[in-house]
C-alpha cells in the first residue's frame, strides 16, 4: 500500500524536471537541440597539368639568329638587346670608294618551343659600346642599304640583288640611316622554318658631299649600323 506521502514526493519530482526542462528550452531557444561538437569539411582544388604539376601558364615567343658562313645549324642564339649579333661586311668594308658594296648575311627563326610570328626590320642605329670614327655622321648619311630575304638558303653577294625570277625579295632599299623593311616575314611556330637575309651596304658613286664638306672629309671614317627585327605573334 503506497502512502499519500510518498505519492507526493513522486508528483514533486516530476514537476521539478518539467521545470527544469522548460527552463532549458528558454535558454536555448523554442525547439532548440543543444550540440556539443559539430562536423566540418573543406574542399580545395588547384589548376593543374594532369600530373601534379602548374596547369596554368604564359606561351612564349622567342626570335633566334644565326650570323654563321656557311651557316652553322648549332649556332642560334638569342639577341635583345643592341648592338646584338656580329654580321661581318668582310676586309674590304673598311675600306670603301665611291661606287663599293659590301654584304652580311643573317638568318632568322623562332626557338624550338615557340609560337609562331612575324618580324619587320628596323632602320639601322648606332651600334652600342662601338667605338666609330664618324664626327657629324657624315659618312652614315652618305651610306646607302638594301636589304633582300627569301625562306630557302642564297648567296649573300651582289647576285642576290639581281631581281631575276626566284631571287630573294627586296625589302629594304634608301639610306642607310632611314630605310627599314618594307614588308614583315612570317616565322613558323617552333623553328619550323628559317628566313634568310642579305645586307648589302654601299658608298654611292658619285658621293655628293653634305653641305660645308667635301669628299676628303668623308675618308678615314668608320660606322657600326645595328639593325633591329621587331617580332610580334602572330
Amino acid at each position: 500500500m503506497t502512502s499519500h506521502a510518498s505519492t507526493a514526493a513522486t508528483t514533486g519530482n516530476k514537476r521539478r524536471k518539467v521545470f527544469a526542462l522548460a527552463a532549458a528550452g528558454a535558454v536555448l531557444g523554442i525547439g532548440a537541440t543543444a550540440t556539443l561538437a559539430a562536423w566540418t569539411d573543406t574542399e580545395w582544388v588547384f589548376g593543374g597539368n594532369g600530373s601534379g604539376g602548374p596547369g596554368i601558364g604564359t606561351s612564349t615567343f622567342e626570335v633566334q639568329q644565326n650570323t654563321t658562313v656557311p651557316l652553322d645549324g648549332a649556332a642560334w642564339v638569342s639577341e635583345d638587346a643592341n648592338p646584338g649579333g656580329e654580321i661581318t661586311f668582310g676586309a674590304a668594308a673598311l675600306a670603301l670608294a665611291p661606287g663599293d658594296s659590301v654584304y652580311a648575311p643573317v638568318a632568322l627563326r623562332t626557338s624550338a618551343t615557340s609560337l609562331a610570328g612575324d618580324v619587320l626590320l628596323q632602320p639601322a642605329v648606332a651600334a652600342a659600346g662601338v667605338t666609330v670614327n664618324d664626327p657629324g655622321g657624315l659618312l652614315t648619311d652618305a651610306l646607302d642599304v638594301r636589304v633582300v630575304t627569301s625562306a630557302t638558303a642564297f648567296t649573300c653577294d651582289a647576285t642576290a640583288f639581281s631581281g631575276a625570277p626566284g631571287a630573294p625579295t627586296l625589302i629594304a632599299d634608301g639610306p642607310l640611316a632611314s630605310t627599314g623593311g618594307s614588308v614583315s616575314q612570317a616565322l613558323a611556330a617552333a623553328s619550323g622554318s628559317t628566313q634568310f637575309y642579305c645586307f648589302e651596304v654601299t658608298l654611292p658613286d658619285p658621293l655628293v658631299p653634305a653641305p660645308g664638306s667635301t669628299v676628303d672629309d668623308y675618308m678615314g671614317r668608320t660606322v657600326a649600323p645595328a639593325w633591329v627585327f621587331d617580332g610580334e605573334t602572330l
